[in-house]
């Protein structure tokens, strides 16, 4: 079997909701509902993710990689896990109010990156060669890339700790941003993309 991205990246969306569990028994917090609410969140994010892969997979994550270049990107995306250790070790009890936004900020974000990336799977197999510009990527260039900034900010938040939010912070400034950069490279071979770029922002509405 030839081994991909998605492979790898599918193996933690599965292994998390595990990890957190593994984290709550190691530090006994079964009592504690902002572990409970980071398991809800983080869990389920991890089980809706296979289900997309599943169902309507994005073909970036099909292209093949080195075991080494695997590992990398697992051990990347393992200091998402850095987040429910903090919060166990610490014995983090969130404010209702703090739990009420954090829930709020992660069930926005869950609506826009699959919702866009349902869009985008829609379009590309009914119109491919059309370049997206309607529904959320109208005012957005990168919705999808939004709707997952809100997801891991949501439950990062609940650690109430800088660290988990400046791993974000990194991994949008070295992988994120050159990626969506490139994708506006790969979209410009279009007529209409100059006036669809000037009516968009491009991650942020109404701010950049």
């Amino acid at each position: 079997m030839i081994l991909r991205q998605r492979h790898i990246v599918d193996t933690h969306k599965f292994l998390t909701l595990f990890v957190v569990l593994a984290l709550m028994a190691a530090y006994n917090q079964w009592s504690n509902t902002t572990a409970w609410v980071y398991l809800a969140l983080h869990g389920t994010y991890g089980l809706i993710w296979l289900i997309k892969s599943q169902t309507f997979p994005d073909k970036r994550w099909e292209a093949p990689v080195r075991p080494a270049w695997a590992a990398g990107l697992f051990g990347t995306l393992a200091l998402y896990w850095i987040a429910p250790l903090l919060l166990m070790a610490n014995d983090i009890h969130a404010p209702n109010v703090y739990l009420c936004g954090c829930i709020a900020l992660y069930t926005l974000g869950i609506f826009l990156h699959y919702t866009a990336d349902m869009q985008k799977h829609m379009v590309m197999q009914l119109r491919p060669g059309t370049l997206l510009q309607e529904g959320l990527w109208a005012k957005v260039r990168n919705p999808n890339y939004l709707g997952e900034l809100l997801i891991y900010v949501g439950y990062g938040l609940l650690a109430m700790h800088p660290l988990p939010i400046a791993i974000i912070v990194l991994i949008v400034l070295v992988i994120w941003v050159p990626n969506m950069r490139q994708k506006d490279k790969s979209l410009a071979r279009y007529a209409d993309y100059a006036a669809y770029k000037r009516q968009s922002k491009w991650l942020i509405p109404l701010v950049i």
